[in-house]
């Protein structure tokens, strides 16, 4: 189970305390440190960590929380892991008319899509998606899955042998690959000619 955003802070707060110390808080300080209400709120913290078992204590004793070896498995290997890769995400930008610069403080984290072993690229050749600006030259990410919705933009191998980028439109025994170009037509192919690689996620851009 995973910690919530309080529940790390409550640990860390342990470690720092019992490493600086060499004994544990009592839940007055506990309280005290990381501005509880009551001490209620510290036993409901505790009895959760004791649930996912984070925390161990003695009953009937006071200062005998432990932390576990789980707790600190977990540090070591957070601090072990790369760095995500992220840049900050500062707010929006009108593409019509303006809006108030508001800066943020949010980070686009690429991990989210980079981090998947079922995340992959492929980079766009043609222009039969312009109109939903998906460009040739464009990369676009894609997500490894055979479960895809009508209308999802896809990756499609037809008859065994050429893939396309495509909307998806089941239409009972066929499949019709919807082009974004008004241009060009539907591809329309039997169901069992069409197998679906991924669908799309992203769209990448250099300039």
């Amino acid at each position: 189970m995973a910690l919530t955003k309080r529940q790390k802070e409550f640990l860390d707060f342990l470690a720092g305390f019992l490493e600086k110390k060499g004994y544990s808080p009592s839940y007055e300080e506990i309280a005290e440190g990381l501005d509880l209400a009551s001490l209620a709120t510290v036993h409901k913290h505790v009895q959760a960590l004791e649930s996912k078992d984070y925390l161990k204590r003695g009953f009937n004793q006071s200062r005998s929380l432990e932390i576990t070896r789980k707790y600190y498995d977990e540090e070591r290997r957070h601090k072990q892991a790369p760095a995500p890769i992220g840049v900050p995400l500062l707010g929006r930008i009108a593409a019509g008319a303006p809006v108030e610069a508001i800066a943020g403080e949010d980070t686009l984290n690429f991990a989210d899509f980079a981090g998947d072993p079922d995340t992959y690229a492929l980079k766009v050749r043609g222009e039969s998606m312009i109109e939903d600006h998906i460009c040739d030259g464009d990369y676009v990410l894609i997500e490894k899955t055979v479960h895809v919705r009508n209308g999802d933009i896809v990756v499609a191998l037809v008859d065994g042998y050429e893939t396309t980028l495509k909307r998806f439109y089941n239409e009972g025994d066929s499949v019709r690959l919807q082009p974004a170009n008004a241009a060009m037509k539907p591809i329309l192919v039997p169901k069992k000619g069409v197998q679906v690689q991924g669908k799309l996620l992203a769209v990448l851009r250099k300039y």
